[in-house]
């Protein structure tokens, strides 16, 4: 009595497509005969769970199954192969591609298909006031594109490509592997099903040549650095009248002299006096937008402190919303000091109490207490 499918292949009943699929993969791997050689009750097994999952992975087929069973198929009901494990045109071969297609390199190919073109890359590089502003830049790429001599189809001018003599045009070929077939890409024509006789002299019969374009690339406000933009079909040319790759913009913002950028926040760094940051001013900033913001600086500001200007950072991509702009002041200390400024500090610091020094004399306090208690 034959075993049920789903047992065979170790799923549930309410297994999806992708759970078969990874349990065909693991169970054809063990049981392979490649990896058991002369080992029959492993090629029986496999058998088994070949029959099973061609079944299970045809909806119809498992629909069937599902209500009537192994009697599905018998007397010729659904068309079935009977106790055959569908080795035939059609059947193992099929399955075989479809689940090892990566590992035998590269899936099937239509007949009489072409050749994708590569997809390029090009680096390109902006400022931060253009990607605040956005921009449309003209670039210049070097591509292969479709020959005008022969429109892309690599024969001579006047002339066409013919059937393949091997595949007969369906680009594939099969090959016996012991009790299974293998189907694999034609080596004649490499799967396109057709062979240039006599090739374009322009192109060398690869239907592309070589040449530089220009292309207008658009830059939208708010482009974040490491954006990579697709333009498709813009990549290399297909060979023979294939279709074209795509076109890979990789951005990069430089580093700007003012402002560091947080997502579609801004930062900036701005030195101010040990006097204004003391007795309090103000001081102007320019902006991405192009004006000037004038912060005030409020008396006893202390270094570090960060001052927010709303709506003056980058726009958000695509977006309304636009971030904000952060002043980070750094109170500088005097240097290179005159005798009178020196003295004038020195006469300072003598009349000064705690409250003029808050931070460091708690802190200094702190230590004292720290200090003692470590005498005790």
């Amino acid at each position: 009595m034959k075993a049920d499918f789903y047992e065979t292949l170790c799923v549930s009943r309410n297994a999806d497509e992708r759970e078969l699929k990874s349990a065909y993969r693991k169970l054809a791997m063990k049981y392979h005969p490649d990896r058991n050689p002369g080992d029959k009750e492993a090629e029986q097994k496999f058998k088994e769970i070949n029959e099973a999952y061609e079944t299970l992975r045809d909806p119809q087929k498992r629909a069937a199954y599902d209500r009537f069973g192994h009697a599905a198929f018998e007397n010729g009901g659904m068309g079935g192969r009977g106790n055959g494990a569908g080795f035939g045109a059609g059947g193992f071969a099929d399955i075989f591609e479809d689940i090892f297609g990566d590992i035998m390199g590269g899936g099937r190919r239509r007949s009489g298909g072409r050749d994708r073109g590569a997809d390029l890359r090009y680096n390109m590089e902006i400022t931060l006031e253009e990607a605040y502003t956005g921009k449309t830049a003209q670039i210049h790429v070097p591509t292969s594109v479709s020959c005008e001599e022969c429109a892309g189809s690599g024969a001579r001018p006047g002339s066409s490509p013919v059937t393949c003599s091997m595949c007969y045009g369906s680009g594939r070929v099969r090959a016996a592997q012991g009790f299974f077939s293998i189907e694999r890409t034609c080596p004649q024509c490499h799967g396109r099903g057709e062979v240039v006789k006599e090739p374009c002299a322009k192109c060398s019969g690869q239907g592309r040549v070589t040449q530089e374009r220009s292309l207008s690339v658009n830059i939208p406000a708010g482009i974040e650095d490491g954006t990579r933009i697709r333009l498709a079909g813009e990549g290399e040319a297909g060979l023979r009248g294939g279709p074209a790759g795509d076109l890979y913009i990789f951005l990069s913002v430089k580093p700007h002299e003012f402002f560091q950028r947080d997502g579609a926040d801004l930062y900036c760094k701005v030195p101010i006096s040990m006097t204004t940051a003391a007795l309090g001013g103000s001081f102007e900033v320019a902006t991405l937008d192009g004006t000037k913001t004038r912060v005030k600086v409020p008396e006893g500001t202390q270094n570090g402190r960060q001052f927010r200007l709303r709506g003056k950072g980058m726009p958000v991509l695509r977006q309304p919303q636009v971030g904000d702009l952060y002043i980070q002041v750094v109170v500088e200390t005097p240097q290179n000091l005159t005798r009178k400024q020196r003295e004038l500090l020195e006469e300072f610091e003598k009349i000064s109490s705690g409250e003029n020094s808050p931070q460091s004399t708690g802190f200094f306090a702190r230590m004292k207490d720290f200090l003692e208690s470590l005498g005790e």
